[in-house]
């Protein structure tokens, strides 16, 4: 399947991904004082399954109180190691390379499933959590995410690196659960990129104040990290490179060109969430809204970058990595409502007509009607992006 961009294989050190389709972490919500459950396995095995190159599981916590919620997967203790394999290996056994992304929700925890409003748990809510005392927030300052949120606790200095190590020590257990891939969470106002940031980060001392100093924690997470994880695996990071609250572009580039020289292979370009501010992913119905900073970040600081953000069907993928913008595509939300997106995108781009992308139980029973030729459409017929404009209405 070597005629397409999309699905010609891609080596990442001495990680081979299939294809360039990537699915993204995505946050479920639904861990057991951080222990994965039933659904995890299954939601990542559909994904794999379904033909992605690579898939990430979901933030997953290096500190108890780095915790966002009470449903966050954890990784900050041994206890974690043996659970978490067994996801890695169900992506592995359905033939995609298993990612995990670290992350610290910093000043953002306490927060209630979004699916049962915004803002901070109630005090009763909080009673009911057993371990209520080690979910501490910390942040750079102590100052609120946004109106209903708790006030974090400024992280002491002497306390900073034990905080930073915490991240190397959830590497290493990484390794040992069998993940191929590390993506580091510095995006979306968690800990890393609130330390970064010029309006969350009102520091006096040297992590606070210029922007070197507020670089400095994201760039000795990343030491911490790829002293603990082997150099025969990638390390990816995701940053807001536009969060509307003083970091954009610029900002973002200079802080990349100094973390390319420290290890890291590819940079996840989301955006946003500083601060408690409508989000662009509610502003910006756009195709490929973000992948405008892929491109950017992938031109000026000459490293590997991945697209996200409404990448819905396959000729737009392609494009997006046809015209250089970014070397891989991280597909969502589209994942979401279909998991076997990279299957489609392989029929609709006419490069799989023997459904090899996927494993044989799924592909040796759709190559059989294929080849019968039964004369109408799957329920996914609608071609690409061209047609889905055709349908709306819709211009460039």
């Amino acid at each position: 399947m070597s005629e397409t961009l999309l699905f010609s294989p891609m080596r990442l050190r001495d990680v081979e991904l299939k294809n360039r389709i990537v699915v993204p972490p995505m946050l479920q919500y639904v861990a057991e004082r951080g222990f994965p459950t039933p659904w995890h396995l299954t939601n990542a095995g559909k994904f794999a399954a379904g033909g992605a190159g690579l898939m990430i599981v979901e933030s997953t916590k290096v500190e108890r109180r780095g915790c966002g919620t009470v449903g966050d997967l954890g990784i900050w203790d041994d206890k974690f190691i043996a659970p978490l394999k067994e996801i890695a290996g169900v992506i592995k056994a359905n033939g995609g390379v298993a990612g995990i992304q670290l992350g610290h929700t910093g000043r953002k925890g306490k927060a209630k499933r979004p699916w049962e409003g915004e803002g901070t748990l109630s005090a009763e809510d909080l009673g009911k959590v057993e371990d209520v005392q080690a979910w501490d927030l910390i942040g750079p300052s102590a100052l609120a995410f946004g109106q209903g949120y708790v006030t974090p606790r400024a992280i002491e200095r002497s306390e900073i690196p034990d905080a930073i190590d915490a991240w190397g020590k959830a590497a290493a257990r990484a390794d040992k659960a069998g993940f191929d891939v590390i993506e580091i969470h510095a995006a979306h106002g968690y800990l890393i990129h609130s330390f970064f940031s010029p309006e969350a980060n009102q520091r006096t001392d040297d992590y606070g104040g210029s922007e070197a100093n507020r670089m400095r924690f994201a760039i000795e997470v990343v030491e911490s990290i790829r002293a603990n994880w082997p150099e025969s695996k990638p390390l990816f990071v995701r940053l807001s490179i536009e969060d509307e609250a003083g970091l954009g572009p610029a900002e973002n580039a200079r802080l990349c060109r100094i973390l390319k020289t420290k290890g890291v292979d590819v940079i996840d370009c989301s955006t946003g969430g500083q601060n408690s501010k409508v989000p662009n992913f509610f502003r910006l119905n756009a195709y490929g809204y973000q992948v405008q900073f892929a491109d950017y970040i992938r031109r000026e600081v000459d490293i590997m970058t991945m697209a996200v953000g409404l990448i819905i069907h396959g000729d737009q993928a392609e494009a997006i990595l046809r015209e250089g913008r970014a070397d891989l595509v991280a597909v969502g939300r589209e994942f979401i409502h279909n998991p076997n997106w990279a299957m489609d995108a392989a029929q609709k781009l006419g490069v799989d007509p023997t459904f090899s992308s996927v494993p044989p139980q799924m592909g040796y029973w759709l190559e059989k009607r294929a080849r019968r030729g039964f004369g109408g459409n799957p329920s996914t017929w609608q071609k690409g992006i061209a047609a889905d404009k055709a349908a709306n209405g819709a211009s460039d």
